[in-house]
């Protein structure tokens, strides 16, 4: 799974909801059920999460939605499985070189 997102330092809850294209409530309550997951709040009270949340909820993402994993399941293989969550990473990383590449090819 390849999510676009900018450079950025800190994301806001939209843009967060919009590149995994899921609810707020559901970001919401993976906070909650997840300890990995700490985004900060402004002086608003609104989420912002940084590039190592990002990188929690992708994981979260791929075992939940992609793998079919129950929230317990989740919780659980990702204490467990440390060194398994860091081939997910790999992964993630050459499907964003694919997905540059494609653009690349798609303007030539």
């Amino acid at each position: 799974m390849y999510i676009e997102l900018p450079e950025k330092l800190y994301y806001s809850m939209g843009e967060v909801t919009k590149a995994f294209q899921v609810n707020a409530s559901l970001v919401r309550f993976w906070e909650k059920e997840f300890e990995v997951l700490h985004p900060k709040k402004n002086s608003r009270g609104n989420r912002i999460f940084s590039k190592v949340d990002i990188d929690n909820l992708k994981t979260i993402y791929h075992l939940v939605k992609e793998k079919g994993f129950t929230i317990d399941g989740a919780r659980e293989y990702m204490k467990s499985h440390k060194k398994e969550l860091n081939t997910f990473e790999i992964i993630s990383k050459l499907e964003y070189v694919k997905a540059e590449l494609q653009k690349i090819k798609a303007q030539l």
